[in-house]
């Protein structure tokens, strides 16, 4: 029970320390995605800062002119290597959200694109980036905003500026969306129309009126009607900065920490595995030491009580000698009445039965010590068979030896009472006149096998494995030791034995394994 209790909390706690490493690893693999979510922001207010230091180069009169900013648009759409981040579509929208100047896949500008300041999709996200934007004044001009309007006609006269005006140095000018600070990019080459007048101080009308005459409009645009003038301003006004962003980059990097932390999840899993099955084993070893130790107690006490039972037994088989022996001269004596002659001779046979019962648990409870020499099979079989030639004789019964005279690795004496039991057996159980064989056959190079075969009434297949147990016998005669010691002779040797049929009739006990003699 403590065992038990002792593996369950270690498991517990290999469990836990597996769960903590798991959420530490889910985690930081937020933060990482966390980090290149943010920086695919920078990058974005990087190319925001980028189009700033443009609309402040080439704004005339809070007027950008639609040509060159499509232009630097689609550069930076084009230019794929100059960045990591490729960006698939840049658009400047108005108050309405719709595209004033778009370069790219428009198909990624959606109604809900507004919606929010970051779209996520499956290959590409989408920032929206507002503006800072003013009214339009009553002179015609933004107060700070910025404008987008076509250029001058190509068949007049050229208005467009030749490059940045002098008192709108972008050079460390501050980024309008970001507060950054970016230098000023090439000039169109473009020639530039002559400055306004400068206005002496005149404010414009309280009542928002413009003045007729179109003073601070651009030339071409003089002519305008006010409605249609201020509409085209709203309608030409920047209010958002739309970008959208491959994000090929940004998911292979969280894919490559993904992987990574469930590598690391993975063998700390398999760790704690291990651990816990260490711990188990050594749970279990050290249990099996104590049954062992257990069992070495058991196994010594029994062989004290085997060695007091076997020394009980020889010491049985003086007093049973003497009293047969007694009995046998009562019924020697010329003045003993029949009754008594017949009454001395039953006691002779249970005595017999008795001794022999003791000789074979004393030879069972034996240890069994194996001088392995070189025997010769039929040669034996051959002398154990003239020693049960009275048996023989008695049933008249027809046994053969046969086979290779095969020399075989055994200890002399062993073999030889595995032999005797074994034909002792096959007497028992064959009937008057039977056969019994005794075959000696080469089993391979190097290993021979014997059987003795008889046609009694066999075994049945039941009872195949049980007569190899002690006291497990089948015949009335029988102690029930014969065949228990002859398995325990065959296994100290390292041979195996197995009960058969015999056909058409009989057993058959085969001894398989043993070594030939080189």
């Amino acid at each position: 029970m403590n065992s038990a209790r002792r593996s369950g909390w270690a498991s517990g706690l290999l469990l836990g320390a597996w769960l903590l490493v798991v959420g530490w690893q889910v985690q930081e693999h937020r933060r990482v995605v966390g980090a290149a979510q943010l920086d695919l922001r920078s990058r974005s207010h990087e190319i925001a800062g980028t189009l700033s230091a443009v609309t402040r180069a080439f704004r005339f009169r809070g007027t950008i002119f639609q040509e060159n900013l499509e232009l630097v648009l689609g550069e930076l759409v084009s230019n794929r290597t100059a960045s990591v981040v490729k960006l698939m579509y840049v658009g400047l929208l108005n108050t309405n959200g719709e595209p004033v100047v778009a370069v790219g896949d428009t198909n990624l500008l959606s109604h809900e694109t507004l919606a929010g300041s970051e779209i996520w999709s499956a290959d590409h996200v989408t920032l929206v980036l507002p503006i800072e934007s003013a009214s339009v004044s009553p002179e015609g001009q933004t107060n700070g905003a910025t404008v987008v309007l076509p250029g001058p006609p190509r068949n007049g006269r050229d208005f467009s500026r030749r490059g940045p005006r002098p008192n709108d140095n972008s050079v460390g000018a501050t980024n309008e969306l970001t507060g950054n600070h970016f230098p000023p990019p090439p000039t169109n080459g473009e020639l530039e129309p002559p400055p306004p007048p400068p206005d002496q101080g005149r404010r414009p009308p309280e009542g928002g009126d413009r003045p007729r005459g179109g003073r601070g409009r651009l030339p071409w645009l003089r002519g305008m009607p006010d409605d249609e003038y201020n509409a085209l301003l709203a309608k030409h006004e920047l209010h958002w900065l739309v970008l959208a962003m491959s994000t090929d980059n940004y998911r292979a990097v969280c894919t490559h920490d993904l992987w990574l932390r469930f590598v690391i999840g993975f063998f700390a899993g398999v760790s704690a595995l291990g651990a816990g099955l260490a711990w188990r084993n050594i749970g279990r070893t050290a249990e099996l030491q104590i049954r062992l130790v257990r069992a070495s107690e058991l196994n010594s006490h029994l062989k004290e009580l085997n060695l007091a039972a076997a020394g009980l037994a020889h010491e049985t088989r003086n007093p049973l000698n003497i009293i047969r022996g007694q009995a046998q001269m009562l019924s020697r004596l010329p003045e003993a009445a029949p009754e008594v002659r017949e009454k001395s001779r039953i006691i002779v046979d249970e005595t017999d039965k008795v001794t022999a019962q003791l000789t074979e648990f004393i030879n069972y409870s034996r240890p069994r010590e194996v001088r392995r020499t070189g025997v010769i099979l039929t040669a034996a079989a051959h002398e154990i068979v003239r020693t049960l030639g009275l048996d023989i004789e008695e049933k008249q019964l027809h046994v053969e030896v046969g086979g290779e005279a095969l020399v075989v690795e055994a200890d002399d004496q062993l073999l030889r009472q595995v032999l005797f039991n074994l034909l002792i057996n096959a007497i028992q159980a064959a009937e008057a006149k039977g056969r019994i064989q005794l075959v000696v056959q080469r089993a391979g190079a190097t290993e021979a096998v014997v059987e003795v075969r008889d046609d009694g009434p066999g075994v049945p297949p039941e009872n195949r494995q049980e007569i190899f147990k002690p006291y497990f016998t089948t015949h009335q005669k029988g102690t029930g030791l014969g065949l228990a010691v002859v398995q325990q002779i065959v296994l100290a040797h390292g041979w195996e034995i197995t009960c058969l049929a015999n056909e058409p009739r009989g057993a058959v006990f085969r001894i398989t394994h043993l070594k030939i003699a080189a």
